[in-house]
């Protein structure tokens, strides 16, 4: 009798697809002949992670985070000595993720009572809070100046609250001035703070200079988010320095610092970027020399203020990952594969802007297909990725994206789906959970039934029940 042999996979019909449009450019093929494969992360088998908390699932690297503050705080270093570093809690607000950086010697840099409040309560003392942002609550406001954070202003309103709040609880504000400028790139970030350009920033810092109950201590800008121009720190920094200087001359105030925020980039691949990171995003060091030469220039003949940061984003970014897995496959009329994963927009926010890097946690050989990857949301826009070459995926493959730390674990829903759970892997090779998987517990917990609508639920319930047995 004929034997047959056993099939290894389950059948998949095949298709024919036209090679071209977006996953072809006029140099030839988008994608290389193979997929990047990662089984680990910080040494830990992907597929031990996922057995253990879950997929989909969030995975951050501890040595990664040290790593990145290090190499980026002795950079700067380097080449000025006054130096403060801020932690930027929007970026990645979670407790143990804060207190890492907190540990490596950064204060924390805040934009709402929210954020305050977690800084506080994580044990950061008000004196080591920047307090940023376009909405300060009164009572958040009341609390900052009681604690001693420094507060930076977004308007001359705001000025205003802070006179009153002082004199009423009869205590000094310590107070930077939050201001914009052009720096030659499009858009110009001029919602935050005043106008350096139109004299908006200098009547705010003659308001500031003689306002009873405010200690005016500096200037603080931030220019743009993951920001490829080296030339636009320059001249930030050159405005930010005369602005400085002007202030002196204007009310002789000496001020303390200059507070040139954050935006620098990590490695992420910016859409509509053709270079890869590695040739697109310029070095930290370029942007170091870049701010610190011109101070130093600018202040050749008089003492340097303290030079202020508030990074986030080129700090954690590449340390995060997450982990997700084929749920369903799928072959579109188009005739090229989709493949349904257990993650999708809600956990990537920043998949509008970045394309992460899709790796698999195994090699599947070196035959690619034009793939679609959609997530598992009942909406239509819920594509994580658009024009990928794959080979044949089976159900339960997993697949790691990085580089997703900054941001995602901040801007995720809770949309249709549960938000997944999170780990740390420390430097000694420990897996600690630092966020749970949610529950409907956990996401009703805010949620007040009232108690006519809990009896009248109570009461349908049971009538059809009871129709329907």
């Amino acid at each position: 009798m004929k034997q047959t042999k056993k099939l290894t996979r389950p059948y998949s019909k095949p298709s024919m697809v036209k090679l071209g449009g977006p996953l072809y450019a006029k140099h030839g093929a988008a994608s290389n002949n193979s997929v990047p494969v990662r089984t680990s992360i910080s040494k830990v088998p992907v597929s031990e992670l996922a057995q253990k908390f879950g997929s989909p699932l969030f995975v951050f690297s501890e040595d990664a985070i040290r790593n990145a503050f290090t190499n980026y705080t002795e950079v700067f270093k380097r080449f000025y000595p006054k130096m403060v570093f801020g932690w930027s809690y929007k970026t990645n607000y979670l407790k143990a993720i804060c207190a890492i950086f907190h540990e490596e010697g950064a204060i924390a840099e805040v934009v709402s009572d929210f954020e305050y409040e977690k800084a506080r309560a994580l044990g950061v003392p008000g004196e080591q809070i920047i307090f940023n942002g376009p909405y300060k609550p009164k009572a958040a406001l009341k609390r900052a100046i009681e604690e001693g954070a420094v507060i930076h202003v977004d308007s001359m309103d705001e000025i205003y609250q802070i006179e009153s709040i002082a004199t009423e609880i009869k205590l000094t504000a310590r107070v930077g001035l939050r201001v914009n400028m052009n720096t030659g790139v499009y858009p110009q970030w001029s919602r935050f703070g005043l106008n350096i350009e139109s004299g908006q920033a200098m009547d705010a810092a003659r308001r500031l200079a003689k306002a009873p109950g405010i200690d005016f201590e500096g200037i603080h800008c931030h220019i743009g988010t993951f920001m490829l121009s080296v030339q636009a720190y320059e001249i930030a920094a050159e405005k930010m320095a005369n602005l400085f200087l002007e202030i002196e001359s204007d009310t002789g105030i000496r001020l303390k610092y200059i507070d040139m925020g954050g935006g620098f980039p990590s490695k992420s691949h910016l859409k509509g970027v053709y270079q890869s990171p590695e040739v697109a995003v310029p070095n930290i060091s370029e942007y170091a020399i870049a701010i610190t030469s011109c101070l130093k220039r600018i202040f050749a003949d008089s003492e340097l203020p303290t030079l202020v940061l508030e990074a986030g984003r080129h700090l954690i970014d590449e340390a995060g990952f997450l982990i997700t897995s084929v749920i369903s496959r799928k072959l579109l009329p188009d005739a090229r594969r989709a493949y349904v994963l257990d993650a999708g927009v809600n956990l990537l926010y920043t998949s509008t802007w970045y394309r992460p890097v899709f790796e698999l946690d195994g090699d599947e050989g070196s035959f690619l297909e034009p793939a679609v990857l959609f997530g598992p949301l009942c909406m239509n826009i819920d594509v994580v990725d658009n024009s990928l070459m794959l080979p044949p995926l089976r159900v339960g493959k997993r697949l790691v994206l990085s580089p997703v730390g900054a941001y995602n674990v901040t801007q995720w829903m809770q949309f249709i789906q549960y938000r997944p759970a999170v780990v740390l892997v420390r430097k000694n090779g420990k897996v600690d959970l630092i966020r749970h998987k949610e529950s409907l517990e956990a996401v009703e917990n805010l949620e007040v039934l009232p108690e006519d609508l809990q009896q009248k639920q109570a009461t349908v319930l049971g009538f059809k029940s009871r129709n329907v047995s």
